[in-house]
C-alpha cells in the first residue's frame, strides 16, 4: 500500500511541473505576440480575436444574465415607487377636484346673489411659431397667422399658460409678436394680493424688472403678477408670472410662459373697451312734468304785448 502511494506521488509531481512550465511558456508567447509591433503580427492578433472572442459568449452568458436580472429588478423597484407616488398624487388631485367643484358652486351662487355681470369670454386664434429674430437686441417671434385670419396689431399672445407678448406688425399671412423680454416692451401689471401697480419693462433677460412700483415694501417674492388692463394695452387678469428677487436686488418677474419652447401661441381677440366722451352724460336728472302755468305764462306774454302795442299806437 505504501509502495502504491509513493508511485502516485512520483507521477503527479513531474506532471504538475510540466503543466506549470507549459502554462508559463504559453503566457510568455502571448506577451511576446501582443508586444511585437509588426503589420503581420497585427493581422495575426486580429484573426485570433475574431476567432476566439465570439466563441467566448457562452462564458459571459451567466454574468450577462445576472446583470440583466439586477437591472430589471432595479427598474421594477423604480416603477413600483413611481406608481406609489402617482397613486398618492391621484388621491390628492381627487381631493383638490372636490374642493374646486365646491368653490365653483359657491362662486356661482355668490355671483347669482350679487347679480354680477361677467365680461364676455375672450376668443383666440392659435398660430404656429415659424421663426424668431435671433437678435440679441430685439426679441420677437413670427406666427403663421395674419390679416387674412383677422389678426389686429396690438392683440396679446399667450402660450396657454402665461402672457408671451403682443402683436407688433401684421402681414397678410404672418404676424410678428414682440416678447415681454424685449427692450421695447412695457406693459402695466398688478401684483397680487397687495394690488400694487407697476410697469413690466423688458431688458432682454428671462426675468424682466418691475419699474415704477407704488410701494415695494408690500411686494414679496412669490407674489402673483397679472396684467392690469390700464391703458387698453392688454385685457385685465392675464397671468404674467411670479415676483422674484434678482441678483441685483431688484424685484423681477419670473415669466409663466415657457420661452424655451415656444411652438404654438394663442392670439387673443381683445375687443377695445367703450370710450366715454361725456362722463357727465351718464348722470340723468329727474324729468319734470310740464306745469299748468306754462300756457298762462305764454298768454301773459301776449297780453303784455297788447297794451304795449296799444300804447304805441296811441
Amino acid at each position: 500500500m505504501a509502495r502504491d502511494r509513493q508511485t502516485a506521488d512520483d507521477f503527479i509531481g513531474p506532471l504538475r511541473r510540466l503543466l506549470v512550465g507549459l502554462t508559463a511558456l504559453v503566457l510568455i508567447a502571448m506577451v511576446l505576440v501582443w508586444r511585437i509591433d509588426s503589420p503581420r503580427m497585427e493581422r495575426f492578433r486580429a484573426a485570433v480575436i475574431d476567432r476566439v472572442v465570439p466563441s467566448m459568449d457562452w462564458a459571459m452568458a451567466p454574468a450577462t444574465l445576472m446583470a440583466n436580472l439586477v437591472a430589471d429588478f432595479q427598474s421594477y423597484t423604480g416603477l413600483a415607487a413611481q406608481n406609489a407616488d402617482l397613486r398618492r398624487e391621484l388621491q390628492q388631485m381627487k381631493a383638490w377636484k372636490e374642493a374646486a367643484l365646491q368653490l365653483e358652486q359657491e362662486n356661482a351662487k355668490l355671483r347669482d346673489l350679487n347679480k354680477v355681470r361677467l365680461d364676455p369670454k375672450l376668443t383666440y386664434i392659435t398660430g404656429v411659431v415659424m421663426a424668431d429674430s435671433g437678435s440679441p437686441f430685439r426679441q420677437s417671434v413670427l406666427l403663421n397667422v395674419g390679416a387674412r385670419d383677422g389678426v389686429v396689431d396690438g392683440w396679446p399672445a399667450m402660450d396657454g399658460i402665461g402672457l408671451v407678448g403682443r402683436i407688433s406688425g401684421v402681414g397678410h399671412q404672418t404676424s410678428r409678436v414682440i416678447l415681454l423680454t424685449d427692450t421695447s416692451s412695457k406693459i402695466p401689471v398688478v401684483v397680487q394680493p397687495s394690488g400694487q401697480r407697476a410697469i413690466l419693462s423688458g431688458d432682454n433677460t428671462i426675468a424682466p424688472p418691475l419699474d415704477f412700483l407704488e410701494n415695494a415694501d408690500l411686494v414679496r417674492p412669490g407674489d402673483r403678477v397679472v396684467s392690469s388692463g390700464d391703458g387698453d394695452v392688454f385685457p385685465a387678469d392675464l397671468l404674467v408670472g411670479q415676483v422674484v428677487l434678482g441678483s441685483d436686488r431688484r424685484l423681477r418677474v419670473r415669466l409663466a410662459a415657457d420661452y424655451e419652447r415656444l411652438e404654438f401661441l394663442r392670439v387673443l381677440r381683445s375687443q377695445p373697451t367703450e370710450t366715454l366722451a361725456d362722463p357727465g352724460g351718464l348722470v340723468v336728472g329727474p324729468t319734470s312734468a310740464p306745469s299748468a302755468s306754462t300756457p298762462d305764462a305764454g298768454t301773459g306774454t301776449d297780453t303784455g304785448a297788447g297794451p304795449t302795442n296799444g300804447g304805441t299806437n296811441g
